[in-house]
């Protein structure tokens, strides 16, 4: 669609607008409450509901209809629907009905479930989800409407992502509201926890890909030697986006606006050819469906461009990687962010209770923040490169930190409000400053008015992380408000609260830290502390395990023990899957393009060296005998390291998942790495001309 943002804003979503338009005003109120929690859904509403979409989505060219949603891929999924159909005369009409709208039912069989389905067992079920609306993604033939939904086996068991979220976001509003209302919040009708999900990406030239198996395969380089220019000029982030990119971006932000998603920044990230959108933040569950149209729309759209998009958390060794920092936050039903300071006494209190109940969850639970990050990407993302470490700790900054310390001591100063940085330069304005700096090595920070959870990997969906944070958000709420309502028959609110931010202050120091959280010195600290420390994904996946974090789960209604033990396990099987292609991957570019690359440099170089007169050679080996002899050398060793490689492999068949897992982390990773110096090494000694696939320097490089 043309015209400006604020006109296209919106188009190609049903929308509140278009609900208003095409609804019966009572129809549009029950849905309104429906959607609010108030009441569950009349079918005669949802009929009437359908048919409006049906004549919506019809009207900006849409053929088919899907039930949009979130399996435990890290992706969606859809089956289409065609609207068109034939009456009893087999005349054509475009049909969808109530019943269509708010069940489908796909094949639940194929898709992962952590041993929950058979394969025999193939029936599963999506249901609309009318807290996010449907939407319109135009394509050349006709678009596709797509209602979001969740998706669940045949006994009621959930197998995606957005149930869970669903449910941890509805505890959190519940116990949130609950704590507003002991500091007489009576006006207040809702609380919406909210997220904005940065998302950085790189874009690399879509040939130059496709010549890449491991690209292809992987979605990253396993083998590649370190390009001569990186990053270390530091010349790329912010810098000026390459036109070529620019109208990348500027489609994709085109299109994400008739969606209804507003990307307030975009940029260079700071590796070369990486870059970063930033939307603005809106209601968690919307936040994580529209990421994940995001990460669709730029594949797409890349493809036209010539790109290929990299989602992978270290697509490049020896650069930054990528992740997705999550901005978490809350607001209630008249417009107001829970999480900004304020300048009243009793709304800052407010607020510290807010924050404390995070600080609480975190301490006591910190492990399931850890297990929500795990994926075979960030393993190799995690603790480099601006990405924080795998210990997860709070930053809270100086003037938060300095408030905590004095309630601990007793009764608080008054709170500080924000202060001003003095610039010392008249001509410019005073800036407001933060009542904090910024850690970028900090793994959760308060950033101002909000927690910003900076581990979550590029590739991931925020619903994982997003529902372990907002559950033990959740839970640590929970305690907040029982510590307040035990003292309440004694004491006002306020000093009810303090006595609780005191003790959470207390019990939160040992996830609290405020210094540089790649120091040797805070591991060693973090260990001292107690603090879960797990370097590798199949260590962090088993914190799911641990029965403190499935009681916390179970009990707060966010997942079963059988969901739980599903979940862990779709996970491990994902990281054994992953690490086995790329296995298969390095070894088939070993043997089919790295093996006979040496060959040719060997076969070339030793046949000049036969042209070089005797005399000339002094009878004692040359530099360029060594040359040849180092080439010689590397190729025995590929080929040994190979075959261990093979065999590992075949070695895997019999072993069930941990025993698999813990095999290919101990075995497997470090022979995978070792094959890499050795590829990388060939490739600083085997010229152009054989080098079988494009180098870093080559990919690298914004053209």
């Amino acid at each position: 669609m043309n015209g400006s943002p604020v006109q296209s804003f919106g188009f190609n979503v049903f929308n509140d607008r278009a609900m208003k338009e095409r609804l019966p005003r009572h129809i549009y109120q029950q849905l309104q409450e429906a959607v609010s929690g108030g009441e569950k859904m009349d079918f005669h509403v949802a009929e009437i509901v359908a048919t409006a979409m049906k004549e919506w989505a019809v009207s900006k060219g849409a053929s088919h209809y899907t039930h949009w949603f979130h399996p435990r891929t890290d992706l969606t999924a859809e089956k289409h629907m065609a609207f068109l159909t034939v009456d009893e005369y087999g005349l054509p009409l475009d049909s969808f009905e109530g019943a269509d709208l708010i069940q489908s039912e796909p094949d639940a069989s194929s898709l992962p479930s952590g041993g929950m389905r058979s394969t025999f067992e193939a029936r599963g079920y999506t249901a609309w989800d009318p807290t996010s609306p449907a939407f319109v993604i135009p394509a050349e033939n006709g678009g596709t409407l797509c209602i979001p939904s969740v998706f669940i086996s045949n006994d009621g068991t959930p197998l995606d992502m957005k149930t869970p979220l669903l449910r941890a976001l509805s505890k959190i509003e519940e116990v949130t509201m609950r704590i507003l209302k002991m500091f007489g919040n009576r006006n207040v009708k809702w609380i919406r926890a909210t997220m904005g999900a940065e998302q950085e990406f790189f874009l690399i030239d879509e040939d130059m890909a496709a010549k890449r198996p491991d690209i292809e395969y992987c979605g990253r380089t396993i083998i590649g030697a370190q390009t001569p220019k990186g990053q270390q000029m530091e010349d790329h982030y912010l810098g000026s986006i390459p036109p070529r990119v620019l109208a990348f971006m500027q489609e994709v932000d085109q299109r994400m606006c008739s969606l209804g998603v507003v990307l307030k920044t975009r940029h260079n990230e700071a590796a070369p050819c990486q870059f970063e959108y930033a939307p603005q933040f809106t209601e968690a569950n919307l936040a994580v469906d529209q990421n994940q149209i995001l990460m669709e729309q730029m594949r797409q759209i890349a493809s036209k461009h010539g790109f290929r998009l990299l989602l992978h958390e270290k697509p490049f060794a020896l650069i930054n990687g990528s992740g997705k920092h999550l901005n978490c936050s809350m607001m209630d039903s008249e417009g107001r962010n829970l999480l900004k300071p304020s300048s009243s006494q009793r709304k800052n209190i407010q607020f510290l209770t807010l924050v404390s109940g995070l600080l609480l969850g975190i301490s006591r639970y910190g492990g399931l923040l850890r297990a929500s990050i795990a994926t075979p990407g960030n393993m190799r993302r995690l603790g480099g490169n601006e990405a924080p470490p795998s210990i997860m700790s709070v930053f809270l900054g100086d003037v938060l930190t300095h408030i905590l310390d004095r309630v601990e001591e007793g009764l608080p100063e008054d709170l500080p409000s924000k202060a001003f940085i003095d610039l010392g330069l008249n001509r410019l304005p005073d800036v407001l400053k933060d009542n904090t700096d910024r850690n970028r090595t900090a793994p959760i920070a308060f950033t101002g008015n909000k927690f910003e959870f900076r581990a979550p990997g590029a590739s991931q969906s925020p619903a994982g992380p997003m529902t372990m944070m907002l559950s033990l958000w959740a839970w640590g709420l929970e305690k907040m408000a029982n510590m307040i309502d035990a003292r309440i028959g004694e004491t006002d609110v306020a000093d009810a609260a303090l006595d609780a931010i005191r003790t959470a202050a207390l019990e939160s120091r040992n996830i609290r830290f405020e210094g540089n959280c790649y120091s040797p010195e805070w591991h060693e600290e973090a260990r001292r502390r107690n603090l879960p420390i797990a370097h590798t994904t199949s260590e962090a996946l088993a914190l799911f395990l641990v029965p403190e974090h499935r009681e916390l789960l179970s009990g707060l209604g966010i997942f079963s023990e059988r969901e739980i033990l599903g979940y862990y396990e779709t996970r491990l099987e994902q990281y054994i899957k992953t690490i086995e292609i790329e296995m298969n991957v390095m070894e088939g570019m070993v043997r089919n393009g790295i093996l006979p690359a040496i060959t040719k440099q060997v076969a070339a170089e030793g046949t000049a060296l036969g042209f070089v007169p005797e005399g000339i050679r002094n009878g004692s080996p040359s530099f360029w005998q060594e040359h040849i002899g180092e080439l010689y050398r590397v190729k025995e060793g590929l080929l040994e390291t190979v075959g261990k490689l093979a065999s590992l492999h075949e070695s895997l068949e019999f072993l069930d998942l941990e025993k698999r897992s813990e095999t290919l982390t101990e075995k497997g990773l470090p022979i995978l790495d070792s094959i890499r110096k050795m590829c990388d090494a060939a490739e600083t000694l085997v010229s152009d001309e054989f080098w079988p696939y494009p180098r870093y320097s080559d990919m690298l490089l914004s053209r």
